[in-house]
């Protein structure tokens, strides 16, 4: 159902811009630890990227903070995996 009132409205816009930002740092956030994936070991700087911004979008609540350890840990284990076969 529609919203009506006036503050309905608002909460509404208010929500679609919400929703739109959080899906941008949600595609960054993927896009950073695809880079850090890729650059595995060689480039430490991708790495901290990626866990930087994992920390902003958990403190911000984008992202659950558990879900934000769980991707840290999973990407520091690859990124260690990848260092020691290379």
């Amino acid at each position: 159902m529609a919203k009506r009132t006036k503050s309905g409205l608002k909460r509404m816009r208010q929500a679609v811009k919400r929703t739109a930002r959080n899906l941008a740092v949600r595609s960054s956030l993927k896009t950073l630890g695809k880079k850090a994936r890729e650059a595995g070991a060689t480039s430490p700087d991708a790495l901290q990227a990626a866990i930087r911004a994992l920390d902003s979008a958990a403190r911000k609540g984008i992202i659950h903070r558990n879900a934000a350890a769980r991707r840290k840990s999973r990407l520091m284990k690859r990124v260690a995996r990848a260092g020691t076969t290379a």
